[in-house]
C-alpha cells in the first residue's frame, strides 16, 4: 500500500545539552512532512490526515517537543488536513495528565483523539468539525459497550477521589531523580533517560544488554519490558507512589551490578 510514512524526531538527552541537535530533529521531520503533502497533492491523492503518537511508545519511546507538535499542528491545517492523535498507550494519567496532549501546547485540539487500555473501552472523540452529518457512518454489532463505560465512570471517579494525578507526579519526580542518578553511576550501561510523568524510558547499549536487563530484573521481582531495539520502558499502575519508586530504583541498581 502506497501509504507516506514521516520520521518522528530522534532526540539526544539530556535536552538541555543538546538543544541545537533537538531542535534540527524537528525541523527536518517538519520538512519531511510537508514534502510529503507535497509529494502526494502532485500524486491526485491528497494525504486526509496524520495519525501521530504523543509518545510514540512502541517505536522505542521517542519524544517530540511541544514546539514538535504545534508546528506539525500548523503544518496540517495549513494542507487542509485532519491530526489524529492516538492516546491509546498515552492516555488515562500514566504522563501527568489525563491527555498526554494536554502538555504540548497545541493552538486547538486535536481533530481527533484515539483511547484504549487504560480507558476500559476503545474509543474516539473529535472536534464540532469532524462531526457526521449522516448516522450509522461508522457501524458495528454492538455500538459501544455500556458495561465498559460504567468501569470506566468508576475508573474516573477514584482517579479523583484519590487524586492520582498527584500521586503520578510525585512518583515521577522521584524516578526521573533516581533513573538519572543510576545513569550517571553506570554511564556505559545506561543512557537516554527521558519521560513524561511515570512513562518513562531508558536505553542500554544494545538488544542483548537490554533483554538480559529485563530477565534479570525480573527475577528480582520487577516485571517490565522493552521499547524499540534498546529501550526499556516504564509503565507503572496510577497507584505507584514514591515508595514504590525507591523500592525500584533499588533493585535496578543491585541488577546493573551484576553486570
Amino acid at each position: 500500500m502506497d501509504w507516506p510514512v514521516a520520521s518522528f524526531p530522534q532526540y539526544k538527552y539530556p535536552l538541555e545539552q543538546n538543544v541545537d541537535h533537538n531542535a534540527k530533529e524537528d525541523v527536518r521531520c517538519l520538512q519531511e512532512v510537508q514534502s510529503l503533502f507535497d509529494a502526494y497533492q502532485k500524486k491526485g491523492r491528497p494525504v486526509a490526515g496524520v495519525v501521530v503518537e504523543p509518545i510514540q511508545a512502541e517505536g522505542g519511546d521517542n519524544h517530540g517537543s511541544p514546539r514538535f507538535f504545534q508546528e506539525l499542528q500548523r503544518i496540517v491545517k495549513k494542507n487542509g488536513a485532519a491530526l489524529l492523535i492516538d492516546e491509546v498507550q498515552t492516555g488515562m494519567g500514566a504522563t501527568g495528565t489525563i491527555w498526554a496532549h494536554e502538555q504540548l501546547g497545541l493552538d486547538s485540539p486535536p481533530d481527533i483523539v484515539t483511547f484504549s487500555k487504560k480507558m476500559m473501552t476503545g474509543g474516539y472523540f473529535y472536534t464540532d468539525e469532524m462531526h457526521l452529518d449522516e448516522p450509522y457512518r461508522i457501524f458495528n454489532t454492538w455500538l459501544g459497550d455500556p458495561t465498559k463505560i460504567m468501569l470506566l465512570e468508576e475508573t474516573v471517579k477514584v482517579i479523583k477521589r484519590d487524586n492520582l494525578l498527584e500521586v503520578v507526579k510525585d512518583s515521577a519526580d522521584a524516578l526521573e531523580e533516581g533513573l538519572l542518578d543510576i545513569q550517571n553511576s553506570f554511564p556505559k550501561l545506561i543512557s537516554n533517560s527521558r519521560g513524561r510523568g511515570t512513562f518513562r524510558a531508558f536505553d542500554l547499549p544494545t538488544t542483548e544488554s537490554r533483554d538480559k536487563f529485563i530477565n534479570e530484573i525480573r527475577n528480582a521481582g520487577v516485571q517490565m519490558g522493552g521499547s524499540g531495539t534498546h529501550s526499556v520502558r516504564l509503565r507503572p499502575a496510577l497507584i505507584f507512589q514514591r515508595h514504590h519508586a525507591e523500592q525500584f530504583l533499588d533493585i535496578a541498581t543491585s541488577v546493573l551490578k551484576k553486570f
